[in-house]
């Protein structure tokens, strides 16, 4: 099994939410989840300005704001399991 997190009962991993999403993605196999393509893209809106977007990759910054934005691997088909970083959220995606 990877260490990825999917099979732990540890805090974190695939089910996490918000930040802690976001940065797990974003570490997820070496960085590569992040930047992988969705298995279909995803219309959301924006939780830093609201603006709708399509979520593309796995991390993605809004287009109009750059508010970081994830969806995990087991979820990558549910718009309502996109988390969001915060507002201060350093990384660019």
């Amino acid at each position: 099994m990877c260490d990825c997190g999917s099979g732990s009962s540890r805090a974190g991993g695939p089910y996490a939410t918000g930040r802690e999403l976001v940065e797990f993605v974003l570490a997820a196999h070496g960085g590569q989840v992040a930047c992988s393509p969705l298995p279909t893209a995803l219309e959301v809106s924006c939780q830093e300005c609201g603006r709708d977007f399509v979520l593309q990759t796995f991390v993605q910054g809004c287009p109009s704001c750059g508010g970081v934005h994830a969806v995990s691997p087991p979820r990558a088909n549910d718009p309502t399991a996109v988390q969001y970083a915060g507002a201060d959220f350093g990384a660019a995606a």
